[in-house]
């Protein structure tokens, strides 16, 4: 980590190292074992990831509401408590056979509601430990952090399970999200005003009404929404495509789409310097730019069947989508009033996941209907129609951030 950066966040960027690593393993080995134990199949496989999601569309709004309204710090400790807890019980019911897709389900859900509290609150506890001119930097931290579990965890939990059994992966993820809790509580998060308690959904009304009404957020959060539609659209009709037009193997295909994950730790560690050698809007929109070539390359290979093309269009995915979020959230911050950060988070949070299964749904709907390629050039649509949503926005006309709201 950089100690440029004031040691509070310091402390924050470990933390959160330690939670994205924890949950990317619990998430990767609760379907093995899911599989592996009690042969379950595609159908219990869905269930459990609409479980995991769930939280994040019912509780990202309240608990942003309870990160305005409260120290945000105690309300992370809480939320990783509360995922350590659900990584406890995953050990406690493999280690005495009591193993279930219900209980699965169940600590999934408790998991999942901890990250959603985690994930709110971090980005809104940011700007009051770094000053202005270190936030994208700081952001860019906390991407590398989570772009380099979301590559690795996968893998080491795949590892652990086939190796040393399930027990030793939920041991190792326990370990790991005790390691963040710790690491929060030592974090002094500074006193901030906060404003009267006013009607829970009168303060929800101002968030959503702060993000749709300004010039910059609104844009961004519809880039966002267009982009997660496209990219779900997409990984419908990927695994089936690969196999069945590109050749590959289930190998070829788990590479592939670990490429991806390397992308995005290349691009936190690009992002920096991206935003440094660029207008501050020019920065902003590299992401989504690059998102439409890297469609651009996976629908090529329509013509030109190649694994290798479609894994560099999913290098470059990894790539692009890192630096937007570094980016967006940084001016996302600066333009926020510190008293509704955690609503805004929230905001964000919910459209992006309730983009998700439209995304997926809709492009299983084509790839039934069309076939695998329709759904290639349909989510080439979208991101031309993300890339707009911000090249034609105000967004463009930003040289740097602007004064940031108290």
């Amino acid at each position: 980590m950089d100690s440029k950066l004031p040691r509070p966040f310091i402390n924050l960027a470990w933390s959160n190292l330690a939670a994205q690593s924890a949950e990317q393993l619990s998430l990767a080995a609760v379907p093995l074992v899911a599989v592996l134990a009690l042969g379950a199949g595609a159908g219990e496989i869905g269930m459990l990831a609409s479980v995991q999601t769930l939280p994040f569309l019912l509780l990202s709004i309240p608990l942003g509401l309870i990160a305005d309204r409260t120290s945000r710090q105690r309300l992370m400790a809480w939320a990783e408590g509360l995922r350590a807890l659900a990584l406890l019980g995953l050990l406690a019911i493999v280690a005495t056979g009591h193993l279930s897709i219900a209980w699965l389900a169940l600590l999934g859900f408790a998991g999942a509601v901890g990250t959603v509290g985690f994930s709110v609150a971090a980005p809104a506890l940011v700007p009051s430990l770094v000053p202005q001119d270190a936030l994208a930097r700081a952001n860019g931290r906390l991407e590398l952090a989570r772009s380099a579990a979301f590559a690795g965890g996968p893998a080491a939990a795949g590892a652990l399970v086939a190796w040393l059994g399930a027990p030793v992966a939920f041991v190792l993820a326990a370990m790991l999200s005790l390691s963040a809790l710790v690491l929060l509580l030592r974090l002094a998060e500074p006193p901030r005003a906060r404003a009267p308690a006013r009607h829970p959904l009168r303060e929800l009304q101002d968030g959503a009404r702060l993000v749709w009404q300004h010039g910059l957020l609104r844009p961004i959060l519809l880039t966002a929404v267009a982009w997660n539609i496209s990219w779900f659209v997409l990984q419908a009709a990927y695994v089936p495509y690969a196999v069945r037009a590109l050749g590959l193997g289930a190998g070829a295909v788990g590479l592939s789409l670990g490429i991806c994950g390397a992308g995005m730790v290349v691009g936190a560690l690009l992002a920096a310097r991206i935003v440094g050698a660029m207008p501050l809007g020019r920065a902003i929109q590299f992401g989504p730019v690059v998102s439409v070539v890297a469609a651009l390359m996976m629908a090529g290979t329509l013509w030109v069947p190649s694994g290798a093309l479609a894994a560099a269009s999913l290098f470059l995915f990894g790539i692009g989508p890192i630096v937007w979020v570094i980016t967006s959230t940084t001016l996302r911050q600066t333009v926020t009033p510190n008293a509704m950060l955690g609503r805004v988070s929230a905001v964000f949070l919910t459209v992006n996941a309730g983009a998700r299964p439209v995304g997926a749904a809709l492009g299983g709907v084509v790839g039934a209907t069309w076939g695998e390629p329709a759904c290639l050039l349909l989510a080439l649509a979208g991101f031309v129609l993300q890339a707009w949503l911000i090249l034609d926005s105000p967004v463009r006309a930003l040289q740097r951030l602007p004064a940031q709201v108290a």
